[in-house]
């Protein structure tokens, strides 16, 4: 995916979105090095199920970093994001293909900010993940 241009952002435009590989369970015991939560249900299949979940689920930080490289990405060398909220409504699991999408709701010209509407999908429409972003453009010289 394109870093986003200033000028080609209205309120209403649908970001081109950004498909994550499968997760995988690897990935969930380096998540869990890096970020220091070793709670097994996000790792051994037998304590999850005795907490009553159906096996491992991911870290929910986990579909929120998504979303931050996703809204990295957009903003790119010209922008920061200087806003990520999210919250949090269904589980990921081994083998889930997340895809993050973003909507414009709002353009500041004076302050040069984008509000967007964001979100981790399992399936279209079905956010495990959502929330809001802004990106801060930097003015061109």
């Amino acid at each position: 995916m394109r870093a986003l241009n200033w000028e080609e952002l209205q309120v209403g435009l649908e970001v081109e979105p950004l498909v994550k590989p499968a997760i995988e369970k690897v990935q969930l015991v380096k998540y869990a090095g890096a970020s220091g939560d070793f709670n097994l249900i996000h790792t051994d299949d037998e304590t999850a199920r005795k907490v009553g979940l159906p096996g491992v689920i991911a870290h929910g930080m986990l579909s929120m970093g998504f979303l931050g490289q996703y809204t990295g990405r957009m903003a790119g060398p010209n922008g920061f994001v200087s806003r990520l909220q999210v919250r949090f409504a269904g589980m990921v699991r081994p083998g889930d293909v997340l895809t993050c999408r973003a909507k414009v709701t709002g353009k500041n010209e004076e302050a040069r900010t984008v509000d967007f509407e964001i979100s981790a999908e399992k399936e279209e429409g079905k956010a495990v993940t959502h929330g809001e972003a802004t990106i801060t453009f930097l003015k061109q010289r």
